[in-house]
Formats: C-alpha cells, sequence, structure tokens
C-alpha cells in the first residue's frame, strides 16, 4: 500500500526525524509526476538517495525499474525490507560516501534532498556520466532556480555554469509544502539533469577557479573581481576579443562565453616571455 496519508506512517511506525531534516513526500500525484520528469521506464536502473518510507520507491518498482535505496537512516532503512522485492537493493549508508563501484552503467539518480545536503549532493554525481545518465532532484525552490537560472538574472550564478557545464537543467515543477509530511516551511520543486561530457577540452578546474572568482563579486565588473588572477588589462583585452565591453559583469556571460575568455585568458598567458 503507498504511504499517501501521514496516519499511514504512523501506523507503520514512521516519524519524520527534525535532525536529519527529513520531510516526506505523501502525494501521489507528486510522486507520478517526479517518475515522469526522471523518465522512469521499465528496466531502469535507478539510485535513489534518501528513500525515506519507500513510497517514491515503491513508485519506481511498480514500473520495472531495478532501484538501489541509500538511506542513512538505520531505522528506516530497515522499514524499506517490508517492500520484499528482487529489484530492490538497499544499502544503509551516506550518499556522499558511499561507493560508486557497485552501481552499475547508465544509472538515473533520484532523490528528495534535505535543504542542507542538496550542493554536496549534487556536486559529488553532476560529473559521473555516463556511469550516471541523469540526476533528477526534489530541492527548494530557490535551490531549483539558482539551478536552473539564465544568463543576466538575479539568480544566475557560478553554480548555474557548473551545472551548466556537466548537464542541460530543467526546472520542471513547483511543489507545494503541504504535499509533505511534516509540511516544510518553503516551496519545493523538482529539477532535472541530463548529463554530458564536460564541453571543452581545456582543464576544468582551472576554469571554475576561473567562474567562481568573477561570481565571488558579481557586481563587479570582470575586469576587476578577475585581476588577481589575470590582471586587469589583460581581462579587459580578452573580453574585446571575444565580442564584449570590457566594462561587463560576469552574469552577461553564458557558458560558452566564460570557455571562450578562459581561452583567450590563458592563450595569452602562455604567448607572454618568460623573465
Amino acid at each position: 500500500m503507498g504511504i499517501y496519508k501521514p496516519s499511514e506512517l504512523g501506523r507503520l511506525g514512521i516519524r519524520p526525524k527534525k535532525h536529519l531534516s527529513q520531510n516526506f513526500l505523501i502525494d501521489r500525484n507528486i510522486l507520478n509526476k517526479i517518475c515522469d520528469a526522471a523518465d522512469v521506464q521499465e528496466e531502469d536502473h535507478i539510485l535513489e538517495i534518501g528513500p525515506g518510507p519507500g513510497a517514491l520507491t515503491e513508485c519506481f518498482l511498480s514500473r520495472g525499474a531495478q532501484v538501489t535505496a541509500v538511506e542513512k537512516d538505520k531505522e528506516l532503512a530497515e522499514k524499506l525490507k517490508r517492500l520484499d522485492c528482487d529489484a530492490l537493493n538497499i544499502i544503509c549508508g551516506d550518499a556522499l560516501t558511499f561507493p560508486l563501484d557497485v552501481l552499475p552503467e547508465k544509472v538515473k539518480v533520484i532523490a528528495n534532498l534535505p535543504f542542507h545536503i542538496a550542493t554536496p549532493i549534487i556536486e559529488r554525481f553532476i560529473d559521473k556520466y555516463p556511469q550516471i545518465v541523469s540526476l533528477t532532484f526534489v530541492v527548494q525552490q530557490e535551490v531549483g532556480r539558482r539551478m536552473t537560472a539564465e544568463v543576466n538574472t538575479a539568480m544566475y550564478s557560478s553554480f548555474t555554469l557548473f551545472l551548466s557545464a556537466y548537464s542541460t537543467p530543467h526546472y520542471c515543477f513547483t511543489i507545494k509544502p503541504t504535499s509533505f509530511s511534516p509540511a516544510p516551511a518553503v516551496h519545493s520543486c523538482v529539477v532535472h539533469l541530463p548529463l554530458k561530457d564536460f564541453p571543452f577540452s581545456f582543464p576544468e578546474k582551472e576554469f571554475f577557479i576561473l567562474t567562481r572568482t568573477a561570481f565571488g563579486k558579481r557586481r563587479k565588473m570582470l575586469r576587476a573581481s578577475l585581476k588577481e588572477l589575470y590582471g586587469s588589462e589583460e581581462v579587459e583585452k580578452a573580453l574585446i576579443a571575444i565580442g564584449f565591453k570590457p566594462t561587463v559583469r560576469p552574469q552577461e556571460l553564458s557558458l560558452t562565453d566564460f570557455g571562450a575568455l578562459f581561452e583567450k585568458l590563458v592563450s595569452e598567458k602562455d604567448d607572454q616571455p618568460n623573465e
């Protein structure tokens, strides 16, 4: 029987733990919409992070998917055994540290993420393509807006760029607090991230140092925010070379634009004579 009422949670002896930020989805319609957003198909392998009482897990299994459920709460992991299904593998452990080599290829990761661990979980899995083909997360609405923000908007950030480098983020739909038990104080949303390879040939680490530095002082012009890395004159010249005014700010550049800027800055730096 699906868990669609707080009373059903009580019948199973399941009580949300505040210190673990547990808010359980109990809305049947939302559960099905999450499966649709993640395109859960028969024979898919789903990695579910934080399955809780298993309402979403049951939805996956009903569609014929194979599910690996990673649950940190020992009590909840034990409760999942009631589902008694050969297609379900339960791991009692931490999603931030459990070994990924236990997973097959072409995994779809799906999770209702506690707000305080959303970012580290996303960062762990975002660059694991092609072993992982997509990420579908329930997150706080503000986080979801940041993940999917458009260029030159208030929510656009280095985090947006980071996600765009490895995926094509989609804001799927908003979830009201009443779809959870207990109801959180804010709205949530579902974000779907089909993964892809990093689109550039240059080193990823150095590129993201540039983007994080740029947005660390987002109200400043790039020539000012990046001067400690490359020098303001060099940044101005590189911006003009790729078609921007020297007064441009970080939120005005797309992922492709930042890639072009990085390549120009690195090439100019390499061309400088050694002293």
